[in-house]
This record gives C-alpha cells, sequence and structure tokens, in this order.
C-alpha cells in the first residue's frame, strides 16, 4: 500500500509542534537569526536612507554651483585673480548669478578685551551684495548686507560663526571687534551647505572692508551659478574667463562633489558592515543547527513511534526539515521588522526620508530561508535514518 502524502498544512502543523513544546529553545534560536537579518536590513536601509537624504538635499540646493579660487603661479607664489573676475564669470553663456569674497587679514573678537590669538577659527571675509543668490543662502534672522551697511561698520555672520561668538539676537546692542574697531552685527545666516566655508566667516561689505580694515581688494572665491543643463560647459570655460592671461592659476571646483564622493563612501563601508551581518546571520544558523539536533536527540521516541505507525524517512526528514524553516523564518521576520524599525528611528534622528529597498527585505527573507534549509537538512537526515527499534528503545 503506497503510504499517503503529507499535504502543506500538515507539513506546517507537525513542524510547528516542536517549537510550540519548546517556545523559550525556538525563540533564542530564532533570535540569533532575527539579530543578523536585522543587522543586514538596517544597514542597507541606513545607507540608502542617507542617500535619499543627500539626493534630496542635492534636488534642494543645486548640483550648479561652480567656485573658482586663486591657486599658486609656476614660481610657487600665491596667484591673484584680476579684479574683473566676477565680472568676466557672469558673461559666460549659461551663467545665471556671479559673486565673490575676499580674505580679509584681520581678527573678530566677541570683546575687545579677548586675548590676542583667541579667535575660535573665524576668518573676516569681504562680501558683494549679491553673493547670497549665487550660493543659495538666506537668513536667519536680521537682514543682508546694503548699499548703506556695505560701505559701513557691520557685518553679517555664518552660522557656525555665529554661535560660537554667542550672537542669539541682532540689535545695534550687538557688536564685535574687528580691526581695532566695534563692527555692528546686522543679520545672521542659515548654514550653506555647498558653501561651508561661509558659515564660520564674518562678512563685511566690500567697501567697508577696503576703507575700515585694509583689505586690498583681492578676490577670494568666485561664485557662479550656472544653468544646470550648462554645468559642464561652464566649468570648462569658467578658468580662462576669469584669468586669461593664466587660467593654469585657477582652482575650478563643484562643491557638490563632495556630497556626491560621501555617497560612494557609504557605499564603501555599507559593504563591510554587510560582511558583518551576514557573519551575524551564520553565526544564527549555526544556532537554529544546533538547536535542531538536540531537537532530534530528545525526540528519538517520538520518531520511532511515528515510524511504527507508517510514517516514512521522507515523511521524518520533512517534518524536521519544516521545523527548522519555519525556526528560520520567525528570525527572519523578526529580523525583517526590527531592521526596518532601526532604519526608520536613524533616519527621522538625521531628518533623511526613511528608505529600505524591497529587494533587502526579499534577499534578507531568502537567506533566512537557505540558512534554515542548510541548517536542518543534517539533522533531518539524522531523523530519517533512525531505526524504530532503536528510537522506541531511547530514553
Amino acid at each position: 500500500m503506497k503510504p499517503a502524502r503529507m499535504s502543506l498544512p500538515d507539513v506546517a502543523r507537525v513542524g510547528a509542534a516542536g517549537l510550540v513544546t519548546r517556545p523559550l529553545r525556538a525563540c533564542l534560536a530564532a533570535a540569533g537569526i532575527a539579530i543578523g537579518v536585522a543587522a543586514m536590513v538596517a544597514v542597507v536601509g541606513i545607507s540608502a536612507s542617507s542617500r535619499a537624504g543627500v539626493e534630496r538635499e542635492l534636488a534642494a540646493i543645486g548640483t550648479n554651483l561652480l567656485t573658482a579660487a586663486p591657486g599658486q603661479t609656476f614660481g610657487g607664489e600665491a596667484a591673484r585673480l584680476p579684479d574683473e573676475a566676477v565680472e568676466m564669470a557672469g558673461r559666460i553663456d549659461g551663467v545665471t548669478g556671479a559673486s565673490a569674497t575676499g580674505p580679509v587679514d584681520v581678527a573678530v573678537y566677541r570683546s575687545d578685551l579677548m586675548p590676542v590669538g583667541e579667535t575660535n577659527g573665524l576668518g573676516v571675509r569681504a562680501a558683494r551684495t549679491d553673493l547670497l543668490g549665487p550660493v543659495g543662502g538666506a537668513l536667519a534672522y536680521g537682514s543682508w548686507l546694503n548699499q548703506v551697511t556695505l560701505r559701513g561698520p557691520a557685518v553679517v555672520l555664518g552660522a557656525e560663526a555665529a554661535r560660537l561668538l554667542g550672537v542669539h539676537r541682532v540689535d545695534t546692542d550687538v557688536r564685535l571687534w574687528l580691526g581695532n574697531r566695534w563692527f555692528v552685527v546686522v543679520g545672521v545666516l542659515q548654514p550653506i551647505r555647498l558653501a561651508p566655508e561661509l558659515d564660520t566667516a564674518v562678512l563685511v561689505g566690500w567697501s567697508a572692508a577696503e576703507t575700515l580694515l585694509g583689505f586690498d581688494g583681492g578676490i577670494g572665491t568666485v561664485y557662479v551659478r550656472t544653468d544646470p543643463d550648462r554645468v559642464t560647459d561652464v566649468r570648462t570655460l569658467l578658468a580662462r574667463a576669469v584669468a586669461p592671461a593664466h587660467p593654469n592659476e585657477v582652482l575650478v571646483e563643484r562643491p557638490s562633489d563632495a556630497l556626491l564622493a560621501q555617497a560612494v563612501t557609504d557605499r564603501a563601508l555599507t559593504g563591510l558592515l554587510l560582511g558583518l551581518g551576514a557573519v551575524a546571520l551564520l553565526v544564527g544558523g549555526v544556532g537554529v543547527a544546533n538547536t535542531m539536533i538536540v531537537s532530534v536527540l530528545e525526540r528519538r521516541a517520538e520518531v520511532g513511534l511515528r515510524r511504527a505507525l507508517g510514517a516514512t524517512r521522507a515523511q521524518i526528514r520533512t517534518q524536521f526539515l519544516a521545523e527548522s524553516l519555519l525556526l528560520s523564518a520567525l528570525g527572519g521576520a523578526t529580523g525583517l521588522l526590527l531592521g526596518a524599525a532601526v532604519t526608520g528611528a536613524y533616519a527621522w534622528s538625521r531628518g533623511w526620508p526613511p528608505a529600505v529597498p524591497a529587494w533587502a527585505h526579499a534577499a534578507g527573507f531568502a537567506v533566512t530561508v537557505l540558512i534554515g534549509g542548510v541548517a536542518g537538512l543534517y539533522p533531518a537526515v539524522r531523523a530519517a535514518r533512525l531505526p524504530p527499534t532503536e528510537a522506541l528503545s531511547a530514553p
């Protein structure tokens, strides 16, 4: 007589029986799988969320900002850009805005009683009234330099400079000591992602810097905003445009490239952390295999009774293999939920949009099933090979 085949519900029921009778052991074994899967999903999810955050930020601030700064001459001396560099850059086809800042060789202090040299690394820069447009800057509070403050003792602070100087408001009583005279703080900027050097800067009007602080008018950085479709063309022409006589002495950069490089670095780190997650998952698989082997040894009498009642070796193998797969699936499902929760919490704390790729969930569950099958294969075969008489006589 041909033995009856077990249906899928029957396989699931007999496989779950071993887990239900030993819930604590099952939970501890599944925890190893859950930790490994959660680590892998969280690593992929956090990396994807980071990239999504960078992409959203680039979409908001744009990738069409270029900077041109003086490099070095052939003799190794510091080069100098022509005074007309900004105007020449603005004439390039595809440029929508251009401005500049220049370094002012004075220190800035919160009080005239501060020791010389304690400047917190802050620098003073001369600025033009049209600077905010090209760099994408915005005011946190106060006002920007205008035709009046451009020539007078007034400054606008970068976001980090305001924090380091302890400036939390703007009025006529908030002053800074620059070049042996007082300057009034008229505004504070929001952080500028593509021009972080301005975050730690104290910005003075170009004319005021020349007349009050001895600024020589030398351009430090030219900021050029371009048409998004013409960035490459403008980048090719920018050095020759701002310094026609010595284009090799001009350093042209695209600040958004630094953010893209950060995303590439994140991918490399993701690969390393995925390897660590895989190790944790492998350890979890070993734990499942150990649990199943112990389960077979403890349930030899049950195996013998089932064989005596007509169960085939294939059915015994299926029973223990199903138990292993269910155990791994339990751990995998828990790990997927835990990994998604960790990703969401971390992304929320950093202000990123949470993103866990669908392939990460699919791959995590597939690896879990594979681990469960491999871990349960040997114990299942061992259980199926137990002779009924030997199994029934087991203590």
